[in-house]
C-alpha cells in the first residue's frame, strides 16, 4: 500500500508571501483558525487570515482550544487534504467509501485489467494460510483471463469482456484511488480506521495520520482506537443468536421494499404546495387531498417545468422517503455505495445469498468454469473462517452477495436513477436500481413522473411538455 498527501487548501495571500519569504509556513491550519474566530471578532476576514499566518503556533493552540475544549469540530471542515491511495484492497475500499462526507475517483475494473494485482493480509500470512490463499487466488486469475477471452464477442460500446469476467475475482485484488476530506472527517475516518480489526486497514489510518499531523497537528485530536467503534457491534451481536443457517435459499428476492412514507405523492405534493403558498402543513394538506389526480400531476409538472438534464429535483422532494432490503453482488454493491446521501446499512457477505452470474457467462457456456471456481473459492473461505472469521472475505469473489439496508428520499433516487438506470451504467446496478424504481412506483407513481436514467429525460420531458 502507498498512501501520498498530494495536496491540502492553503491560503493564496500565503503563496505570495512565500515569494518573499520562502521560510512562511503553508498550512490548511490557518483557515481553521481564522474562521473560527469570525463570530467573535470585529475584524475583516482576511486581517484573520493574515493574523492567522504569521503566527501559526497560536493559532494551532486556538484550534486545539476551540476544537477540544469548546467543542467546536466544525471549524476543522475548513481544512481540507487530497490523497493518492495506490494497491488498496477492494475489501478496504469498502471500509474507506463507508464514509460519505468525503469524495473519492477509483479505478474501475470494469475497464482496466487489475486482476493480477492482488494483496495478501498479514493475518493470512501469520496464520501460515499463504499457500491456499495464494493457490485460490491464482485459479481465480486463470478463470479471469479465460474468461476475458471468451466473452470477446459480447464487447460493445457500453461494455467490455473484463466487465463481466472479474465477477470471478476476489475482494483481495487491488486498486488505486484519489480521495478529498476535510480534517474533521479524516478524524472520524482514522479514529475508526485505529479501532478496526483488520490490518491493512489499520495500516491505512495509520498512513493517513502520520501525513496529516506533519503539516497540519492542531486539526486531527480524536483519533485514537475507542471502545464505542471497537466494541459496539460486538455488543450488539450478542443480543440475540446470529443467523448460522448453512442452507442456501433460493429464488431470492433481490429487492423488497419495506418501509416508506405513506401517501408520499400527497406529502410530496404538500410539501411543495407549503414552499409556494407560505401555509401551514396541515392547511395544505387538506388543500391538496380536494385535488383530483390531473391537478396533482400539474404541481408535479411545474416542479420539473424548467428542469434540464444536469438540474436536481427540488428540495422538497427529501420530505418522501423509502427503506429496501437488497440482496447485491460485491460489484453491485461497489457501485451502490458511491451513493453517499443515501443511509446504507451492510451485512456480512453470506454464502448462503449464493452468487450472481453475468449473463454473458451463461450464453458463452462458461457457467462450469464459473462455477468451478466459486466453489473452489468457498472451500477456501470455509477453512480461513475457521481461525480469522473476519479476514476471510478477502477471498470472496465480486460475484457473492450480502444483504443491505437501503433508505433513499427521493431526491436522491432521482440522482441514483438518472445514474445507474442509464446504458452506459453497469448491468448489475442498472438492473437493481431498475427494480428500486419499479418498487417505488407502486406506492407513488406521480411522484416518480419524472425519475429515469439520464439518457431518457429528454423524451419524458417531451412527453409532458411537447416542446
Amino acid at each position: 500500500m502507498k498512501v501520498i498527501l498530494s495536496g491540502y487548501n492553503v491560503d493564496l495571500d500565503g503563496l505570495k508571501e512565500v515569494k518573499k519569504n520562502p521560510e512562511a509556513v503553508l498550512t490548511p491550519e490557518t483557515f481553521s483558525a481564522a474562521y473560527a474566530r469570525i463570530s467573535r471578532s470585529p475584524k475583516t476576514i482576511p486581517h484573520l487570515r493574515a493574523i492567522a499566518r504569521h503566527e501559526i503556533t497560536k493559532a494551532r493552540d486556538q484550534n486545539r482550544r476551540i476544537i477540544y475544549e469548546m467543542g467546536h469540530h466544525s471549524v476543522a471542515e475548513h481544512s481540507v487534504f487530497n490523497f493518492d491511495i495506490i494497491r488498496i484492497s477492494r475489501l478496504a475500499v469498502e471500509y474507506l467509501e463507508s464514509h460519505r462526507l468525503m469524495s473519492y475517483t477509483e479505478a474501475s475494473q470494469r475497464y482496466i485489467r487489475w486482476a493480477t494485482q492482488y494483496l495478501i493480509p498479514n493475518e493470512i500470512k501469520k496464520a501460515n494460510l499463504t499457500k491456499l490463499f495464494f493457490n485460490t487466488i491464482k485459479n481465480q486469475v486463470k478463470a479471469y483471463n479465460t474468461l476475458a477471452k471468451e466473452l470477446n464477442h459480447f464487447e460493445t460500446k457500453f461494455a467490455k469482456p473484463i466487465e463481466d469476467a472479474r465477477y470471478v475475482t476476489s475482494l483481495a485484488m487491488t486498486t488505486q484511488l484519489g480521495t478529498t476530506m476535510n480534517a474533521r472527517n479524516l478524524e472520524l475516518l482514522i479514529r475508526r480506521f485505529a479501532s478496526s480489526n483488520i490490518e491493512e486497514v489499520q495500516k491505512l489510518g495509520r498512513k493517513l495520520f502520520d501525513l496529516v499531523i506533519k503539516v497540519a497537528p492542531s486539526v486531527i485530536l480524536f483519533y485514537e482506537k475507542n471502545n464505542f467503534d471497537c466494541k459496539t457491534y460486538l455488543e450488539l451481536e450478542k443480543i440475540h443468536h446470529r443467523d448460522t443457517k448453512t442452507q442456501r435459499k433460493n429464488n431470492i428476492e433481490i429487492c423488497r421494499l419495506i418501509d416508506y412514507t405513506k401517501d408520499g405523492d400527497e406529502k410530496l405534493i404538500t410539501s411543495l404546495y407549503c414552499k409556494a403558498n407560505n401555509s401551514s402543513f396541515d392547511r395544505a394538506l387538506k388543500v391538496v387531498k380536494k385535488l383530483t389526480q390531473d391537478q396533482k400531476l400539474e404541481i408535479i409538472k411545474t416542479a420539473f417545468k424548467y428542469a434540464k438534464l444536469y438540474d436536481v429535483a427540488l428540495r422538497e422532494f427529501e420530505h418522501v422517503y423509502l427503506t429496501f432490503e437488497l440482496i447485491l453482488s460485491a460489484s453491485c454493491f461497489a457501485q451502490l455505495k458511491r451513493h453517499r446521501i443515501a443511509s446504507i446499512t451492510t451485512q456480512a457477505y453470506n454464502l448462503n445469498l449464493g452468487v450472481t452470474i453475468p449473463d454473458t457467462i451463461k450464453e458463452s457456456k462458461q457457467t462450469d468454469l464459473f462455477n468451478q471456481i466459486i466453489e473452489k473459492t468457498e472451500k477456501t473461505y470455509d477453512k480461513i473462517y475457521k481461525t480469522l472469521p473476519h479476514i476471510a472475505p478477502y477471498i470472496l469473489t465480486q460475484a457473492h452477495r450480502r444483504r443491505v439496508l437501503l433508505t433513499v428520499n427521493l431526491r436522491e433516487l432521482y440522482h441514483i436513477a438518472r445514474l445507474r438506470m442509464d446504458q452506459t451504467a453497469q448491468w448489475d446496478i442498472r438492473e437493481l436500481t431498475n427494480k428500486i424504481v419499479e418498487e417505488t412506483y407502486k406506492v407513488m407513481p406521480l411522484s416518480l413522473t419524472f425519475c429515469c436514467a439520464k439518457d431518457q429525460y429528454d423524451k419524458i420531458y417531451q412527453r409532458y411538455f411537447n416542446n
